[in-house]
């Protein structure tokens, strides 16, 4: 454990963290940096392994100035001793202790123990994508699109040669471009929304002509390689013996109900599905901060006007606040260091902040999954695929069990219960339930060996 205490402890190296940490950094306070992968960067800003010689790896991204500036300023800062900056360090829980905070971790691969002690905290852990399965979607060559997106950034491989790209919400866009110009071929887009829905939020639109430009920019892509977009439709089943060889694409009613007589196959080696992202908010709940419901029903912290949690003396920035982007993660995680150092927060970053949030509101509310999308589902269809729970072992919970929640379904059929700890079907049976996603309440954010377990205090003291 660290002798001395940071100032600040920042939980996370993408776009939010690190502009908090080298915007604390420049305004006087010593920070420590916690990030579980090797570089900085986050999902957002993968980079190619070393190893594989990527002579341009900035193609593969949007906006690359922002990270590569502020990346220059980490490292300045780190020569200059300001910032202690510590790689594959997975945080797994935070615990008060007097009048500081302790952030305990685990390094690497053989998982060591390490501790961080800090004055205040900020939480920047970011998102992970929301997945609504059917049938089909455990065949070899189903993958997330963000993960697809990683496997391009941080490996420099395509899923497939020919990728269908699914779901609902903005990335989609962003995939099929990245992975049509990389060599790919992408039959289709298809999405289960219909971009109709941003014309209630003109005004938010018009106030951001960036984002604009930004899909208009991903709309030539497709164009130019020729990739269809199919709105108000989804995949709803992949075809396959040993990997994914076709997919049924159906028409959606405004409810996302498969339309009946409207399905078609696409041949194809590999989909890349998606539904938009989830805040990973275990750190947060496991210390009490409060969080509210999103447009898009996820469940997002409860921020204040300078990026406070309801608990004193921890703050977050990015995802966690809702679902927004890497430039608006960067702006808030100013906010937030600006908070923390006791420093007024500049109206500029202000402004932008709230023009960003408009179109993040507009963006959720457009992309948000219909009710409808559970009747794609068999019987028979894996919903948890750790513990291999079928949908119709669900309704079976909810229907003549009396579960009225998906802590109870999960009690009932072991949904949830496996090494993903419901990230993956969590949305998924919540929607099964009829209820919306709750917070996930842990009081630990990764599997932790028992022997750092043993090591913690018998009696933790209460948060201040």
């Amino acid at each position: 454990m660290t002798t001395s205490p940071s100032d600040l402890a920042v939980v996370g190296a993408g776009p939010a963290g690190l502009a908090a940490a080298v915007a604390a950094a420049g305004l006087g306070l010593r920070v420590t940096l916690l990030d579980a992968g090797e570089r900085p960067g986050g999902q957002y800003f993968r980079h190619p392994a070393p190893g594989l010689g990527a002579a341009r790896p900035e193609a593969l991204h949007h906006g690359w100035s922002d990270f590569a500036s502020r990346e220059a300023a980490l490292r300045g800062h780190v020569a200059a001793g300001r910032i202690t900056y510590l790689s594959q360090h997975h945080v797994w829980t935070v615990t008060p202790e007097s009048s500081v905070w302790i952030l305990h971790a685990v390094v690497g691969p053989d998982e060591a123990p390490a501790a961080v002690r800090a004055r205040a905290v900020l939480i920047a852990t970011g998102a992970y994508e929301r997945q609504l399965p059917f049938p089909g979607w455990t065949l070899p060559g189903v993958v997330g699109a963000g993960g697809a997106q990683a496997m391009l950034k941080g490996g420099l491989v395509l899923p497939g040669r020919r990728v269908v790209v699914a779901g609902s919400g903005p990335l989609l866009l962003a995939v099929a471009g990245s992975l049509a110009a990389a060599g790919a071929r992408v039959p289709a887009v298809v999405e289960a929304a219909a971009y109709t829905g941003y014309a209630a939020h003109v005004p938010a639109l018009l106030r951001n002509p960036g984002k604009l430009a930004e899909g208009a920019t991903y709309g030539g892509a497709l164009l130019r390689h020729g990739v269809r977009l199919l709105t108000r439709h989804a995949v709803t089943e992949a075809h396959g013996t040993g990997r994914v060889e076709a997919v049924t694409v159906a028409r959606l009613d405004r409810d996302w109900r498969p339309v009946p007589g409207t399905g078609r196959r696409i041949p194809c080696d590999a989909v890349a599905v998606g539904h938009g992202l989830v805040p990973q908010l275990e750190l947060a709940t496991g210390l009490g901060c409060a969080t509210r419901p999103s447009p898009d029903a996820t469940v997002a912290l409860e921020l204040d006007a300078e990026q406070r949690t309801s608990v004193p003396g921890v703050w977050s920035a990015g995802e966690t606040g809702g679902i927004g982007g890497a430039q608006l993660a960067l702006v808030e995680g100013e906010i937030a260091a600006h908070s923390v150092a006791g420093r007024p927060v500049p109206a500029r970053l202000v402004r932008t902040r709230t023009r960003l949030r408009a179109f993040a509101a507009a963006m959720a509310g457009a992309h948000r999954p219909g009710p409808g999308w559970t009747g794609w589902l068999r019987e028979d269809t894996d919903v948890c695929r750790c513990e291999e729970v079928p949908a119709g072992r669900i309704r079976e919970a909810v229907e003549d069990l009396g579960a009225r929640d998906a802590r109870t379904v999960k009690l009932l059929t072991r949904a949830g219960m496996g090494w993903c700890q419901g990230r993956m079907c969590g949305p998924a049976v919540a929607a099964l339930a009829g209820t919306d996603p709750a917070p996930d309440r842990r009081p630990l954010s990764c599997p932790v060996p028992l022997r750092h377990l043993a090591a913690l205090p018998p009696e933790l003291p209460e948060l201040p």
